[in-house]
């Protein structure tokens, strides 16, 4: 067993714990040792032997592997990007010494993420001063929330219950999904759905003294379902949404409020696509996104978000990476089980083809990439466009990226044909150019960061950060 992995067992068994509500003496108990030992390895002061490791495996219902796969690779990308700023630009702290600050204090490289965090919304452009009377505190939801799914690997077993247990009711009808889903709503909750006009930039409106859900009759009918759906999460899945908040250890401020609303996305995404059907669709599919979303009547990215939450110990999907982009680069959405790390802070390498993908509007763009440090990934992506659904309607278009580790590549439908052994069709990408270490990309638009240039005079390099001194 590696050192990596054993510094985080600790942290993914508290995890683990803390979602099942076991107190730590009575998990001792039933693996036969002390509260005192256990307390020991949560902190990461003593390693897991094998056969203690495949205990606690089998006492949560995991496999020993996640709890021995480390996330080492994303907190040094973050932790690379950050000290890519301008800011650290004198501090001459080395590629190794970050590497190693990541790998021997991950609980002070995380606190170092923070502060950073802080340090850019303190210092956005616009933004008023935190010492201001009754300025808000920057905790920068959006990034917490990433975080936090990306600690629980996108995937909520307690939610996944309640959307079986609700679909059953819901199925007992015989009529379509969205006819049942309306009928529970009305008969179970007394709330009763209408399509109508609604004020502009108003998806949805509840009437509580009438009971009536209102949803705009613009919105494209996967939207429309969704947004029903949400409701229903939102009203009968409460405890366990704040149950989940609660065990969690996002910041106080907007970051609880917004998760609730993720939260009840997730569950609203269980209900239209429920789990074991949903598997089961992805591999006689082979993870063809558009036949999938025409089975459950979901919309491109509703399916691809739920790819990304396959992760039922005994019945996983593929680990997969997920990100959204606007068509000025900025990341709205990210998430990674397939290893590839996503940038934090800034634009993904202009290699990456999530950006090519809006050079061929809503056609599946697909690439074999391989990031710096040899590690190759299947992609694909592809754009979309929102709006109403009237004439002239404003559009705003985003670009999905949807991918894997190369060895998971032959399960989707979109490897068919490609070489995935050879180099040919190989791109090679970064995560953003501050740490990427390709001195001979065209596209650089930054020299690396632990890095100065210098021009020849006599000659013009095609780049001019490709000559690097």
């Amino acid at each position: 067993m590696n050192d990596s992995g054993d510094r985080q067992i600790g942290g993914r068994i508290k995890r683990l714990r803390r979602l099942r509500k076991l107190a730590q003496a009575d998990l001792a108990a039933a693996l036969g040792i002390s509260a005192s030992y256990l307390n020991l390895i949560e902190h990461n002061r003593r390693k897991v032997t094998v056969p203690l490791l495949f205990a606690i495996a089998g006492h949560f219902g995991v496999e020993p592997g996640e709890l021995v796969d480390s996330d080492d690779g994303r907190l040094l990308g973050d932790l690379m990007e950050a000290f890519g700023d301008d800011i650290f630009a004198d501090s001459d702290v080395t590629n190794l010494e970050i590497r190693d600050l990541a790998q021997a204090n991950p609980a002070a490289a995380r606190a170092i993420l923070k502060l950073y965090d802080r340090y850019r919304a303190v210092t956005k452009p616009g933004t008023a001063s935190p010492a201001a009377p009754g300025a808000e505190p920057f905790h920068l939801a959006t990034d917490a929330i990433s975080d936090f799914l990306q600690e629980n690997a996108n995937h909520f077993p307690t939610l996944e219950a309640a959307a079986e247990r609700m679909r059953a009711d819901i199925d007992r009808s015989g009529d379509s999904f969205e006819a049942a889903l309306r009928s529970y709503l009305f008969n179970v909750m007394g709330v009763e759905v209408q399509l109508a006009s609604l004020p502009h930039g108003i998806a949805r409106q509840f009437d509580a003294a009438r009971q009536r859900l209102l949803v705009s009759d613009l919105l494209p009918p996967e939207s429309a379902l969704f947004l029903v759906a949400h409701h229903l999460g939102q009203a009968a899945a409460g405890p366990e949404i704040a149950g989940i908040i609660a065990a969690s250890s996002l910041p106080e401020g907007d970051a609880p409020a917004l998760a609730g609303n993720v939260l009840a996305a997730y569950l609203a995404a269980a209900l239209v696509m429920p789990y074991a059907p949903f598997l089961r669709a992805c591999r006689d599919y082979r993870y063809d996104i558009e036949r999938i979303a025409r089975r459950f009547g979901a919309s491109f990215e509703q399916v691809c978000h739920r790819m990304t939450t396959l992760q039922r110990p005994g019945a996983s999907g593929i680990p997969l990476h997920l990100v959204r982009t606007d068509i000025a680069g900025n990341i709205s959405k990210r998430f990674s089980l397939s290893g590839i790390h996503i940038p934090r802070h800034s634009g993904a390498c202009p290699r990456w083809n999530v950006y090519a993908a809006f050079l061929s509007p809503e056609r599946i763009n697909i690439q074999l990439s391989q990031m710096p440090d040899g590690q190759r990934y299947f992609c694909i992506a592809r754009t979309i466009a929102k709006g109403d659904y009237r004439y002239n309607a404003p559009r705003r278009y985003m670009s999905i990226g949807l991918g894997c580790a190369i060895h998971h590549a032959r399960e989707m439908i979109y490897s068919d044909g490609m070489d995935l052994t050879g180099d040919s069709q190989l791109v090679p990408i970064g995560v953003g150019c501050r740490i990427c270490p390709r001195l001979e990309c065209g596209q650089r638009a930054h020299p690396p960061a632990d890095h100065r240039f210098a021009l020849d005079p006599t000659n013009r390099p095609e780049s001019l950060y490709g000559r690097i001194g």
